[in-house]
């Protein structure tokens, strides 16, 4: 046991020299993790900060002005035109506006008589997710409006009022979801990547021929495979969450020891993945070709940017083999709840199965090339 132990613990420093030798090699293990973590930040939001609106004012009254300098007076929108009726399409058309606001003739007259004032809203509807987030924030400006003008006219309020408050994101910022969610979305792909290649690159190399000859067993030579490529995967997970809590000032609710034996649960199951895949491709660049072809599908069913519940009923079953939907789940549970190991099990048990299947597959295939 002892001399099986050091001698996976020679092949791990093997690999991890070959790993570190290469100073492009270093870099395109540490830098790329944190500038894909800040684009990700900054570009893959949902949030507007910057909505253009027209508007077809037809009424021109004091009530009329006081709800566009609400809006104008707003860090969200700003007014691009005043438009004629004609002009409303055009102005969709050429995406100047991503909205119209009309106003209609008897706009205030109608308030003043205590009765109901319609608007109408034109959205730029091409791009469905951002007219309805822009539609969200214009009915939060009209309903401001709709207060402060009962309070002025001593008019009763609505029966019923609705406050909303928002658990682990009170401000419902995309990055708070985002950013913890890449903690494990780059380490699967940058693992991936690293253990699929691998033995490819043994194999063209000619050195895979030699580890035939030495007292290695097939399960010493996966265990050498996989132990770089999870402190990898560790150090990265690390850069990405350095990011998060230092650049981005996302608070840490949970617990670091829960959040890193969740990720090396994980990390098992992507490893495997990486061995598998790597003891089936016989050169790098089907190694190469085949991590792209998985993933790109675990990144769109793993939950980042859509959630797996609004997905096809068959798509959410396919998503319970994707070990990036469970770590995305454990990241945002410790990361934002700040749950323990107790409450992870639904998550880490599939984790585990997977692991199990996929190195237990991996371990197959290399008795099976070596016999």
């Amino acid at each position: 046991m002892l001399e099986a132990f050091f001698r996976i613990l020679a092949l791990t420093r093997k690999e991890l020299l070959q790993i570190f030798k290469d100073p492009r090699g270093r870099y395109s293990l540490l830098i790329p993790p944190i500038l894909q973590c800040l684009i990700y930040g900054y570009v893959a939001t949902y949030d507007l900060n910057d909505v253009p609106y027209a508007v077809l004012d037809q009424d021109r009254s004091a009530a009329s002005q006081k709800l566009l300098a609400a809006l104008d007076g707003s860090r969200v929108f700003h007014r691009v035109a005043t438009l004629d009726r004609a002009d409303v399409r055009r102005t969709i058309d050429e995406r100047r506006s991503l909205l119209v606001l009309q106003i209609h003739q008897d706009f205030e007259r109608r308030l003043m008589s205590g009765q109901l004032a319609d608007l109408q809203v034109i959205a730029d509807g091409r791009n469905s997710n951002t007219a309805g987030t822009a539609i969200g924030y214009l009915g939060t400006i009209i309903e401001s409006f709709n207060a402060a003008w009962r309070n002025e006219r001593g008019q009763p309020g609505a029966p019923v009022r609705l406050t909303t408050r928002a658990w682990y994101n009170p401000n419902l910022e995309t990055h708070w979801h985002m950013i913890p969610a890449l903690i494990g979305t780059l380490t699967f792909v940058q693992t991936l990547m690293l253990t699929g290649l691998s033995v490819a690159r043994e194999r063209e190399q000619g050195t895979f021929d030699q580890l035939l000859v030495t007292p290695f067993r097939p399960v010493e030579i996966m265990a050498g495979k996989a132990l770089p490529a999870m402190f990898v995967g560790i150090v990265q997970a690390t850069l990405v969450l350095l990011v998060a809590q230092l650049w981005f000032r996302i608070p840490f609710a949970g617990s670091f020891i829960t959040l890193y034996a969740g990720l090396s649960v994980f990390l098992l199951a992507a490893v495997g993945m990486g061995l598998l895949l790597s003891s089936v491709a016989a050169t790098m660049q089907q190694a190469m070709l085949l991590s792209f072809l998985l993933i790109m599908p675990f990144a769109l069913l793993s939950g980042l940017t859509t959630p797996v519940s609004s997905m096809p009923v068959f798509l959410q079953y396919v998503t319970l083999i994707n070990p990036l939907r469970y770590a995305i789940d454990i990241a945002h549970r410790v990361y934002l709840e700040g749950v323990g190991l107790g409450l992870l099990v639904p998550e880490l048990w599939p984790l585990a199965v997977i692991a199990l299947v996929t190195l237990s597959g991996a371990s197959w295939m290399f008795r099976h090339r070596l016999a």
